[in-house]
């Protein structure tokens, strides 16, 4: 049994061929290809395909606006890649407490720590359940506009009252790293609510070069005239191809993870020693970790791992790095949570058989 699978399609496997054959390997017509079948079969907005998950991050907080001096908000249960872009701006990372019953940045810890200074908020949708973003967006509006990006490298698939991640906040940031619900092999998407932003970001993706306006002279050069900074981030036409193939059966793997989620949430409920998360019937949960809090934690991976079951702390509080200036000591819910958390897997390759063991070992104790 894995904790992680990595999904390629068969339709994923012809279409990179066909892109090998025809040997048009950078930015070309499968990239719009892929980000017109996102906007389509998922309802996200504004779709631009970059070749990671950090490269989306990091473009928002450049097309918001954010530069040296500026604060942003974030999480400390997330990936480093959350803190590092808001560095990469020469802005300053400022970390907010969670919530402990969803490992979600917290709406009354985020309002202690904007400031005059805080320019954007990046929620963390942890393990792909969707933060509470109409409290965090009231929050931001509060405080003068501040721009809330969302970081969803967990929850392509998810919803929040209605809506899909990825049409609800003015940026989103999509993952499509090997081990996501879609891979591209590495890349990522940053949704725009705003056409405005996807245009500037389009160019910014690029070096700072609009493709679709600038045109080739006599010479063979695209003219063209550089207005702002700009970055190597494209996707190119051998990813997106990978990832047009595997939107084909994504709804139906997504139906495989919440399924087995849902069962983890039925019968582990109520095992002495297990907390398990909220999960409120206003969002849908897109299941790319399932996490719980267990007492005696470290014992229950050694019993998991004895019976050929992984479990994985996936990812510790960032703030312990020191180039985020160490450990913080007013994150009481993060510090609980980062003692107790531990996830099982859930990923869609997983059989009915394999779920039952995970469920009958934990059952048993440790």
């Amino acid at each position: 049994m894995d904790f992680f699978n990595t999904h390629v399609s068969p339709v994923a496997a012809e279409l990179a061929a066909a892109a090998l054959r025809e040997q048009w390997l950078s930015e070309g017509p499968r990239v719009q290809q892929f980000e017109h079948a996102l906007a389509k079969r998922l309802g996200v907005a504004h779709p631009v395909a970059v070749n990671s998950g950090t490269a989306a991050l990091h473009l928002a907080l450049v097309a918001a606006g954010v530069g040296p001096g500026d604060e942003v908000v974030v999480p400390a249960q997330t990936f480093v890649a959350t803190g590092l872009v808001a560095l990469m701006q020469k802005a300053t990372p400022v970390f907010a407490d969670i919530d402990l019953h969803t490992g979600n940045l917290s709406p009354g810890a985020l309002a202690d720590k904007v400031g005059e200074r805080t320019r954007a908020v990046i929620p963390v949708h942890w393990g792909g359940y969707p933060c509470d973003l109409d409290e965090i967006a009231a929050v931001c509006d509060a405080h003068g506009g501040v721009t809330v990006i969302e970081d969803a490298a967990h929850a392509l698939g998810a919803g929040y009252h209605g809506q899909p991640i990825g049409a609800v906040s003015p940026f989103t940031a999509f993952s499509f790293q090997a081990i996501k619900h879609i891979t591209t092999g590495d890349g990522g998407a940053l949704c725009c609510r705003d056409e405005g932003d996807e245009r500037r970001v389009k160019a910014l993706r690029w070096f700072g070069i609009d493709r679709q306006s600038s045109v080739a002279s006599p010479l063979g050069e695209r003219v063209y005239d550089i207005a702002e900074c700009g970055y190597k981030y494209h996707m190119n036409d051998l990813a997106a191809a990978v990832g047009l193939g595997n939107l084909g059966d994504f709804d139906e793997r997504l139906r495989r993870r919440r399924a087995h989620g849902e069962r983890y949430r039925r019968e582990l409920a109520g095992v002495a020693g297990i907390t398990l998360l909220d999960c409120r019937e206003d969002r849908k949960h897109a299941y790319w970790l399932f996490t719980l809090l267990a007492e005696g934690r470290d014992e229950l991976i050694r019993c998991l791992a004895d019976a050929g079951i992984p479990a994985s702390v996936v990812h510790q509080r960032i703030d312990r790095n020191s180039v985020f200036g160490g450990l913080r000591d007013d994150l009481p819910q993060q510090e609980r949570f980062d003692r107790l958390q531990v996830s099982i897997p859930v990923h869609d390759g997983l059989s009915d058989d394999d779920v039952e063991a995970v469920v009958g070992r934990i059952r048993m104790g440790w």
